[in-house]
């Protein structure tokens, strides 16, 4: 894609994001962030991706829970990263010490609330993909706040 071509869907994916808050109801308007929108937009493609691998490893393979939950985070980790910093964050401070930054809080996300929330629910006989969405749900709350304050901060 050339670089006008992508700075145009960039710009798009961000309007896009600010019309619709904009016409959010109740006053939420004033509450909700065009990155908050467009975090759940991402996300919730890159959850799929994660839900879908998770399934192929498990249940096709026959994976532990623990390895199939890593491999399938990990690779939906990847995805939301490059999404995050181009279509939503619109980031252009330097990739290494952002992903550096990146990659500890998916360390603790995934620790704390991935693996620990997924183990621990799936060890007290929840079925392991309402384990996953479950963890999710704290994951996305973290990895927002995360991103927005932390790794794509506006310096400046």
């Amino acid at each position: 894609m050339a670089k006008t071509e992508s700075t145009r869907v960039v710009a798009r994916f961000h309007r896009a994001c600010e019309v619709v808050v904009a016409r959010l109801p109740f006053g939420l308007n004033t509450v909700v962030a065009p990155t908050l929108l467009g975090f759940a937009v991402i996300n919730s493609g890159t959850f799929g991706i994660d839900l879908l691998l998770l399934t192929l490893l498990r249940s096709g393979l026959g994976w532990p829970v623990p390895i199939a939950v890593t491999v399938a985070y990990g690779c939906a980790f990847g995805v939301s990263y490059v999404l995050n910093r181009t279509l939503n964050f619109r980031s252009h401070s330097a990739v290494g010490p952002q992903l550096a930054v990146y990659i500890g809080a998916v360390i603790l996300n995934y620790l704390a609330f991935i693996l620990g929330v997924s183990a621990a629910l799936s060890a007290l006989g929840v079925e392991y993909h309402l384990a996953r969405i479950a963890s999710g749900a704290c994951e996305a709350a973290f990895m927002y706040c995360a991103m927005r304050w932390v790794v794509f901060r506006r310096t400046g």
